[in-house]
């Protein structure tokens, strides 16, 4: 086995101890090279060669299933293959297809005792559903939390649950759950209505009817508002996902459904015929994250995953084109850089230990897509072995609030997890690139949530290390003038250097991180 510069022990300071650390400082044989080798040939005339190709007119801002998307990931597939790295499906497709829809609003009716209803009246939903029911099972408010449960007498799996908005009151007035005048959580429908239906999934429910005369006409207003502009989310699509049905419903199918629905509070098994025929009208989207790997050289099932977004938000409805050089473009070439780093060390013997994942994905203005689908639904490598995620997302502009005091990053989310992650991060730092790791936005009050706003977040909720390198925001933030002229190349090059490093010793230290 190989030794490099983290790896060896300092007896000069201490001859008491064998655990070898960061910190250690020592010679090499001359005949290893040292990680600073290979972190030197992350340049900056090579980032900036990259990024003016991948930041450039020609890919048209890289929307999501847009042909700008297409040739960012054949540029990027192109990359890897020239540096030799493999892919990391196992097929050896670099690609990994991520199913995407526009949500768009279904068209047809609810059937009830064969009186039809159909959608945008006295009933909404906003995803199609197909099923039909005998009965339909009443959970009055739907609540269940420590002090009070509509589930006790009743059983909801593989049924259709009505249920309706507030929350239970004792016979003197007080609210059953505060045993006060004050309502609960359950009383506002922003915070309790989310709550209520996973409730529902979780004891094997097949849909909802949900019943709230004072929100119905909110609901309405945004159906019509999809309606009108013909417009809808982009989302994952996730054929294994069980099928779960929503539905709003008003004041008149909630009595057609239970006559005294407002002041009956007894969960019970209505008989009732029911038919539920709305068809999807979304668009289908096809969009691709782009995976390569090296395997490691004694810990191959353990993994490191380096990431960044490889989309944009495309071309705006004046024509311009916004090329997002430092967003993601910077991300995506330094990733590129970190890989060529990586693999040159592997070619001469010295390859990390743990395997590492180069994992470009789409579809991150849309809501972190590419990432979800890659940890919720088709991870390439196991998320359980997975030791850590390093997300890089802006990373070669200055903050204006940083101006004249340009030698730093933002670092969210390091000691989230895991704090030997935090630790090792700061002395990978202290040793061999002294900028200033700027913890501004790890503060959980941030009112700009930005820790849940990049790819990391995907990785972070399933328990994974993770830290999110970022400049910051700026005047060219999401416009046509995020331009590859304006990045600040000995900045993106450092940065670039720390996150080689840092992914280094994870991927070459003895134990993998403790995640506390």
């Amino acid at each position: 086995m190989k030794k490099t510069l983290f790896l060896l022990v300092a007896t000069a300071i201490s001859c008491n101890s064998s655990q070898k650390t960061v910190k250690d400082v020592a010679t090499e044989a001359s005949t290893v090279a040292s990680e600073i080798t290979y972190a030197e040939s992350v340049t900056e005339a090579e980032l900036k060669e990259h990024l003016y190709i991948y930041a450039s007119d020609d890919f048209e801002g890289r929307e999501t299933g847009q042909p700008g998307q297409k040739k960012a990931i054949a540029y990027i597939k192109a990359e890897y293959e020239k540096l030799g790295i493999p892919a990391a499906k196992k097929d050896g497709n670099y690609f990994q297809e991520v199913p995407l829809e526009i949500s768009k609003l279904p068209i047809g009716k609810l059937s009830l005792n064969g009186t039809d209803f159909p959608i945008g009246e006295h009933v909404l939903t906003f995803t199609a559903a197909n099923t039909t029911a005998d009965e339909i099972v009443y959970a009055a408010y739907g609540i269940e939390d420590s002090s009070y449960s509509d589930y006790n007498d009743i059983d909801v799996e593989g049924k259709i649950v009505l249920m309706k908005s507030g929350e239970p009151k004792n016979d003197d007035g007080n609210y059953t759950i505060t045993g006060t005048n004050e309502t609960s959580i359950w009383s506002n429908m922003s915070e309790s209505l989310t709550q209520r239906i996973q409730i529902a999934v979780d004891k094997g429910a097949t849909g909802v009817l949900y019943y709230d005369a004072d929100n119905f006409n909110r609901f309405k207003r945004r159906f019509e508002s999809m309606k009108t502009n013909n417009s809808g989310r982009m989302e994952v699509v996730d054929d294994n996902a069980p099928e779960f049905y929503s539905l709003f419903i008003d004041q008149v199918l909630a009595t057609n459904l239970l006559s005294n629905i407002e002041t009956d509070n007894e969960p019970k098994v209505l008989s009732k015929s029911l038919q539920l025929s709305f068809e999807s009208s979304n668009d289908k989207i096809a969009s691709e994250n782009v995976a390569a790997i090296i395997k490691g050289s004694e810990k191959p099932d353990e993994y490191l995953v380096i990431s960044s977004h490889l989309d944009h938000i495309g071309i705006s409805a004046n024509g311009d084109i916004n090329n997002g050089a430092d967003d993601d473009g910077s991300g995506t070439v330094a990733l590129l850089e970190i890989a060529e780093a990586f693999k040159k060390a592997a070619n001469e013997g010295n390859g990390p230990k743990r395997s590492i994942v180069f994992l470009h994905v789409t579809g991150e203005e849309k809501g972190l897509l590419g990432s979800q689908y890659y940890t919720d639904v088709d991870p390439i490598v196991p998320l359980a072995n997975t030791v850590a995620n390093l997300n890089i997302d802006m990373i070669g502009r200055i903050d204006p609030a940083r101006e004249g005091d340009r030698n730093y990053i933002y670092l969210i989310g390091s000691d989230k997890l895991s704090l030997e992650l935090h630790n090792l991060s700061e002395e990978v730092n202290k040793k061999f690139t002294n900028i200033e790791l700027d913890y501004t936005y790890n503060d959980e009050n941030d009112p700009n949530r930005f820790y849940y706003r990049s790819d990391h977040y995907n990785f972070a909720k399933n328990n994974i290390p993770i830290i999110f390198y970022f400049n910051g925001t700026h005047d060219d933030y999401h416009k046509p003038s995020d331009t590859p002229d304006k990045i600040n190349y000995d900045l993106l090059e450092n940065r670039t250097r720390l996150i080689f490093y840092t992914a280094w010793e994870i991927a070459n230290r003895e134990q993998k991180l403790k995640v506390d």
